[in-house]
Order: structure tokens, then C-alpha cells, then sequence
């Protein structure tokens, strides 16, 4: 149906080797594409325990200093 195309087996002329390495070229951007998205994507900001999150709650005045005393005391258990 296809005939003979010339070349080295085909008519893109990719052997098994180049294939895979095509692939895994492909799927190696895909996941660094999708660690620079996540990264990107705020949240916490990393480091910051949660002891540090509830001092800056605080120190902005989010919370007062009972609510504050009692969830320092959960989170150190």
C-alpha cells in the first residue's frame, strides 16, 4: 500500500532509537512545563512552617492573642 519510500526504512528516516528519543524528548518537556506552571502557581510560600504562618496572622492582626495561643498549642501537640 505504501510502497517503498526510499531512505533507511521509511520516509522520515527514524529508526526505533530516534523514536524513543523523540519521546522522551517530548514527555521530558511536557513534565518541565508542568513544574515551572506549578511552581508559578503561589500558595505558601516554601520554608515557612506553620508556627511561621500563625506569627505573621499575628503580627497583621488576623487573629487575636487567644486564638493565637491556642493554635500555637495544636500545633505543637
Amino acid at each position: 500500500m505504501w510502497g517503498h519510500m526510499g531512505g533507511y526504512g521509511g520516509g522520515w528516516g527514524f529508526g526505533p532509537l530516534s523514536m524513543a528519543l523523540f519521546w522522551i524528548l517530548i514527555i521530558a518537556g511536557i513534565v518541565v512545563l508542568g513544574k515551572w506552571i506549578f511552581d508559578r502557581s503561589g500558595g505558601a510560600p516554601r520554608g515557612k512552617s506553620a508556627l511561621d504562618i500563625l506569627e505573621e496572622r499575628y503580627a497583621r492582626g488576623e487573629i487575636g492573642k487567644e486564638e493565637f495561643e491556642q493554635k500555637k498549642r495544636d500545633i505543637e501537640g
